[in-house]
């Protein structure tokens, strides 16, 4: 197995990371169906470090919206071969989406460096085993579960109250003895939000920056399509321009299914606002 220091899954500051994004899900929005066999996940994790993935991103539950969930057994049998594989032919640091304290632990175990949480470690029992497990989070803010969390979502005011949530998540998790450094936060662009939601929420992006590094996914989202009518399958571009506009934001970490393509765009990016930093 090949091995690496968890620390090193955030890339050196003005460098942004792009998550490759790995669904081992029938029913995954974009590509459910496609990575089912852990054969084919794997040459798929594999295709996107060539592509020049800084972070593979393997989940075993469609949070799409309408999704059902799944058991503790199946998200473990669908994400656990699929991590191992990774890991035993790269030190690529390897984040799991799961919500689940046992799946959670499963996934490190077998060479997961990193906890991206959709649910912010609300679960019973999360919060203590992200703390005991000692790796870096990803507190995502998400007003309700997936099968009902477009039904009519309001807010008051979305910004306040994204920022009031992961806030308070964060203080959890500085209780819990998860360092500060550890902790990264997600707005949730899709969970439970309408197109005005989002836009509000991209614009308020260094809001969100100020308190700790942000992860976005926008990725062939519904706000990457309602405004010009594209298909999921038509929106590369559109994709592209969130994701820079949210790294215009302050945004660390973009997660996304078209990695070469994102690439291109984000070290050019780069390339033109930190000169600085040396663009490969």
């Amino acid at each position: 197995m090949v091995t690496k220091a968890a620390s090193s899954w955030l890339l050196p500051e003005g460098r942004v990371a792009v998550m490759g994004i790995l669904n081992v899900t029938p029913d995954s929005f974009s590509d459910g169906g496609l990575f089912v066999d852990p054969r084919k996940a794997s040459q798929h994790a594999f295709d996107l470090i060539a592509a020049g993935a800084d972070i593979i991103d393997v989940g075993g539950e469609s949070t799409r919206p309408g999704a059902s969930p799944v058991t503790r057994d199946e998200e473990c049998a669908r994400v656990l071969p699929v991590i191992t594989a990774i890991r035993e032919r790269s030190e690529i640091p390897i984040s799991v989406d799961t919500s689940d304290p046992v799946v959670m632990a499963e996934a490190v175990a077998a060479g997961a460096d990193f906890i991206n949480d959709v649910r912010a470690l609300t679960r019973p029992g999360a919060l203590a085993q992200a703390a005991a497990l000692g790796v870096p989070v990803c507190l995502m803010h998400s007003p309700a579960e997936p099968a009902i969390m477009q039904v009519r979502p309001r807010y008051a005011d979305v910004v306040a109250e994204v920022r009031r949530f992961l806030s308070d998540r964060m203080a959890a998790c500085l209780a819990a003895g998860i360092a500060q450094e550890k902790i990264v936060i997600d707005p949730g662009f899709g969970f439970g939000k309408t197109l005005v939601h989002n836009q509000a929420l991209m614009r308020a992006l260094p809001e969100f920056a100020a308190l700790a590094p942000v992860l976005i996914g926008v990725s062939r989202k519904s706000m990457a399509g309602d405004l010009l009518g594209l298909a999921v399958g038509e929106r590369l571009q559109t994709s592209i321009a969130l994701a820079l506009a949210g790294i215009r934001g302050g945004a660390r970490v973009v997660r996304v299914h078209d990695v070469r393509e994102t690439v291109a765009a984000v070290r050019t990016w780069e390339w033109i606002f930190e000169p600085k930093e040396r663009v490969t």
